[in-house]
């Protein structure tokens, strides 16, 4: 959720954010590009050196460690038909528009009142065989992110020390297994961001919306304070109207 921030006295003055240009687009292909060639080998010989061991400390399973699990397109039939209320519009919505209708590039999944995954009971996962590509993933990830002292560059590993073991052995070929799986969600998260920024552009200049950062802020206070917002959610290269409730 974005954090409260004072609200402009004069309407008139509200600043109006411009919708993804072309050029922030093209710049995503560009990452896209870069993600698809990075090699898979290299990937696998860095799992390898990690040699990470889940202990089923749950951990990852909750918000305060990983915020939301969001879902690609392929994972919501499965939970939906498991589960059709496990489905929530992802937390940071992208855009509003001036009629108060928010805009997410997909769905997350349902936490509890503690914080927890929807799924998780007695330090396990409910539906094993139907949790979604990152939760199989996890915590490999492969995306460039500054480090300490501002450097860009590859990540391949999210919560480094914080949770599980290190040091294991783990075949060689699982290596590569796991290496193919991550990058493929990395792939799949950057391609639905991409055909989602390119919707709203379309979505947008054909209605003659506008992203309002007033009507945002105000629609998040109503939100926090308990009314329910609707929100448009990226889905199959559509747009899905639902309801968000805090």
């Amino acid at each position: 959720m974005t954090t409260r921030r004072k609200l402009p006295h004069n309407p008139a003055r509200a600043t109006i954010a411009p919708l993804p240009s072309l050029s922030s687009i093209q710049e995503k292909e560009r990452e896209l590009d870069d993600l698809r060639q990075y090699p898979e080998e290299e990937f696998a010989r860095i799992i390898a050196d990690v040699g990470f061991h889940c202990t089923c400390c749950t951990r990852c399973c909750t918000q305060e460690f990983n915020g939301h699990v969001f879902l690609l397109d392929e994972d919501v039939p499965a939970l939906r038909e498991c589960d059709p209320d496990a489905l929530i519009p992802a937390p940071g919505y992208e855009f509003c528009d001036q009629a108060g209708m928010f805009y997410v590039s997909g769905f997350a999944l349902r936490t509890d009142e503690t914080g927890a995954c929807r799924f998780l009971e007695r330090g396990r996962c409910a539906h094993y065989l139907q949790r979604p590509l990152v939760c199989r993933c996890y915590p490999y990830m492969l995306h460039r992110e500054p480090d300490a002292h501002g450097t860009i560059d590859w990540r391949q590993i999210s919560g480094l020390d914080e949770h599980g073991e290190y040091n294991v052995p783990i075949d060689p070929i699982e290596c590569l297994r796991i290496a193919r799986e991550a990058k493929r969600y990395e792939i799949a998260s950057l391609e639905q961001e991409i055909a989602f920024l390119d919707l709203i552009r379309s979505h947008f200049q054909r209605r003659g919306l506008r992203h309002v950062r007033r009507i945002y802020d105000l629609q998040m206070r109503k939100l926090r304070e308990g009314e329910p917002v609707e929100v448009m959610v990226f889905y199959q290269g559509r747009f899905e109207r639902c309801q968000a409730v805090y």
